[in-house]
């Protein structure tokens, strides 16, 4: 990005607020304010608009849950990460439903909170396949089954739906299928548009109840 990352941390415990404005300050973020509620921290989406919301998913007031859900309602740009203690498929499950970019778990190394903010700001889906896969598939699908090919997907779309499900970002796309960054991203952008999602966890959610990855 050619501007400096700007990010809410929201989280009701004082001393975690401190700690991962104290993480991200030091790796270059710029944290540009912290809620203690959920109502307080999609306030401050509404007023500062940043590209990363770090949210926690107990919260008072209004929890996680309902607070991504609003904000991405509202404010589909902002890249939300879900940071919490509970290792809990159904959390993850309704996280990824509402559109949540990635979802970390508070006991993650210390280096990877800055990577995962960067990595989602560049618009990557930060959410373990493997764990996504197995949740959708206890997951039932009200979705039609259309193909790639039914809803206009090209072969190469399709090859580059499949790698985001897996979780490989642009630079691995582009490495993988052997094209350019911008290519991929031109790629990316016709698949949003023909499944009429509008970020890369709900493409992937696609993907996976459409069998595009095993």
């Amino acid at each position: 990005m050619s501007h400096k990352i700007r990010v809410i941390i929201a989280d009701d415990h004082g001393v975690v607020r401190a700690g991962l404005r104290g993480l991200l300050t030091a790796a270059g973020l710029d944290v540009v304010g912290e809620a203690a509620t959920g109502r307080e921290a999609l306030a401050l989406a509404q007023a500062l608009h940043p590209d990363v919301v770090l949210l926690d998913v107990r919260m008072p007031d209004m929890d996680g849950l309902q607070t991504l859900a609003a904000i991405k309602t509202e404010m589909p740009e902002i890249s939300v990460v879900m940071l919490t203690v509970y290792a809990n498929s159904e959390y993850l499950s309704r996280a990824i439903a509402a559109g949540a970019a990635g979802y970390l778990l508070k006991d993650a190394a210390p280096e990877e909170i800055p990577r995962v903010v960067r990595a989602v700001a560049e618009g990557d889906m930060v959410i373990d396949p493997d764990m996504l896969q197995s949740i959708l598939a206890h997951t039932p699908s009200e979705e039609d089954a259309f193909s790639p090919a039914q809803v206009g997907l090209t072969p190469q779309e399709t090859r580059v739906l499949k790698l985001i499900a897996l979780g490989f970002n642009n630079d691995a796309i582009a490495e993988t299928l052997v094209v350019s960054k911008n290519t991929v991203k031109t790629h990316v952008r016709h698949i949003f548009e023909k499944l009429g999602v509008s970020d890369r966890t709900q493409a992937a959610v696609w993907a996976i109840r459409h069998g595009l990855v095993d």
